[in-house]
């Protein structure tokens, strides 16, 4: 069996016989020459796997050769073989994209390991990574069904993540859909866990209940703000999960130390409306109602339901007794700013800073709508290359940048999460019932008690009443709501769209995170 075909070129090629039959032995096919230039020819007249380059060779030079050899095949892997590591040797083979390089005299073993990481890493990795998942799966098993409390929950959804991030870089789907069973799995129990102890944690000084919406800012930021030693930004994300974190973090790891590492717990609904309100004012809705009437809308107004993030936030902050002037910047991706400097400027002419960009929350919406979109982040995988892509290429990154450069403290939070969905369920309602899928609030609501969370006194979840006889329902794991009326039409549309509003890890489970600027 014929392990992949290898050029090798060096100018003592007759030397090096004992490497090559090495190689050979272990199904590889050489093809030795001993100049650069007929190197270049080979590459001309065939296709290799991989291509072994002395740095040293009279003629063209390992590196002259070695551009040659990338304006034929670009993609093909070169090893670069040097009797130096000299400095200004390196970058010039680094820059020409050299894959690795050995210094000689090199040994069988050395070589064998480079074939493996070059040639064999994607079976290599989905391999390892395969065997031990298989070794988790049991005790991750064991973990979910265990789970008591946050911090257990938040341990299990590290694991799933983690592992969904593993198995992403494998090529073996069999495991990649054993884990998303054990998600599943996973989202059942946790939605048990939400619906008995969600509604106790607003009357309980239990020391086990999260961190919430509306005590986020108090225990995460401000004291942070009240340090007062180094101006602080906080970017909100919109929709931004714990996985997306994880996929942007090096982006953040170049420029800044990563403090900590926090999930907190949004609260119920999980939507903008409800939870970022909630952030910003540290209040629950239903306080927020009470005391912002002129603020406060409900699902069935028409107005805007975020117009007011920067009043509720200089509220809550006089109420904390910080009395520091902050800057305060929202960003659409539909109507993004373009003028970077001014953002920067502002920043730096304040001890706190607020910017929240919406951006992966149109980007979900534009999903379910545009056959396109939906193409391109077809799974949780490719979601999250779009997010990664876009991300590497905005307007936000270049403030990232500029927020390190100015040696700022950074936190990076989101309001909620979302979920993929795929299970309609049916729910009848009159019209003043809510458009969100993923949870409902109305009156005479009409739906199976068993396929839901609900909540007939929102009150007791700290949640306004705009009807006397109005609730609250929530679907779980993977479920969206659907009406009777063209219920398949809407099942077929919205089945594997991402949503928010209800009760999942992926909607709940969120990052906050704190970082310092690089020196």
């Amino acid at each position: 069996m014929k392990n992949g075909t290898i050029l090798w070129a060096d100018d003592e090629i007759e030397l090096l016989k004992p490497h090559v039959l090495f190689l050979e032995g272990k199904g590889y096919s050489v093809v030795a020459v001993n100049d650069g230039m007929s190197a270049i020819e080979k590459m001309r007249e065939s296709r290799f796997d991989i291509v072994f380059l002395d740095e040293q060779m009279p003629g063209i030079s390992g590196i002259d050769a070695l551009i040659e050899i990338k304006k034929i095949d670009p993609v093909v892997p070169v090893i670069m073989i040097t009797k130096s590591e000299a400095e200004d040797i390196m970058e010039a083979a680094i820059g020409s994209q050299i894959s690795d390089y050995l210094i000689k005299p090199v040994n069988p073993n050395q070589i064998l390991l480079t074939l493996k990481k070059n040639l064999n890493s994607s079976h290599i990795i989905t391999q390892e990574t395969t065997t031990k998942y298989q070794t988790e799966f049991s005790q991750l098993g064991i973990e979910i069904g265990n789970a008591q409390c946050w911090d257990d929950w938040v341990a299990v959804y590290k694991k799933i993540t983690y592992w969904d991030l593993q198995l992403e870089m494998s090529q073996d789907r069999a495991m990649d859909e054993i884990l998303q069973m054990q998600k599943q799995e996973a989202n059942a129990s946790y939605a048990k866990f939400i619906q008995k102890n969600y509604v106790s944690w607003f009357s309980s000084d239990d020391e086990e209940k999260p961190i919430m919406s509306p005590s986020l800012l108090k225990e995460k930021i401000f004291p942070a703000l009240k340090k007062n030693e180094t101006p602080t930004v906080l970017l909100v994300l919109d929709n931004f999960r714990y996985d997306h974190w994880l996929t942007l973090r090096s982006f953040f790891h170049e420029f800044f130390t990563i403090d900590a590492e926090d999930l907190y717990c949004s609260i119920l609904p999980t939507t903008t409306q409800y939870a970022r309100n909630s952030l910003f004012a540290g209040l629950m809705p239903l306080e927020i109602s009470h005391n912002y009437p002129e603020i406060w809308k409900n699902d069935e107004d028409d107005e805007g339901k975020n117009m007011f993030e920067e009043q509720l936030l200089s509220a809550h902050l006089k109420r904390m007794g910080i009395d520091s002037k902050f800057f305060f910047k929202k960003i659409t991706a539909i109507n993004p700013s373009k003028n970077l400097m001014d953002i920067v400027h502002q920043m730096k002419e304040h001890q706190f800073s607020v910017i929240v960009y919406n951006f992966v929350d149109t980007l979900s919406h534009t999903r379910t709508e545009m056959d396109m979109i939906k193409e391109l982040a077809g799974d949780e995988s490719a979601y999250r290359s779009l997010i990664k892509s876009w991300f590497r290429h905005s307007l936000l990154y270049d403030v990232i940048k500029e927020i390190a450069h100015n040696k700022c403290k950074l936190f990076v939070t989101t309001d909620h999460g979302s979920v993929r969905v795929q299970h309609p369920i049916k729910v009848v309602g009159d019209k003043t019932i809510t458009t969100n899928l993923r949870y409902k609030n109305g009156r005479a609501l009409k739906y199976n008690p068993k396929e839901v969370f609900e909540i007939r006194k929102p009150e007791d979840a700290h949640l306004p009443t705009p009807h006397l006889t109005s609730s609250y329902i929530f679907s779980r794991q993977q479920d969206f709501f659907a009406y009777p009326n063209n219920f398949n039409y809407y099942a077929r549309y919205y089945k594997n769209s991402f949503q928010h509003g209800g009760i999942s890890l992926e909607e709940m489970i969120i990052p906050c995170v704190e970082l310092t600027a690089r020196e």
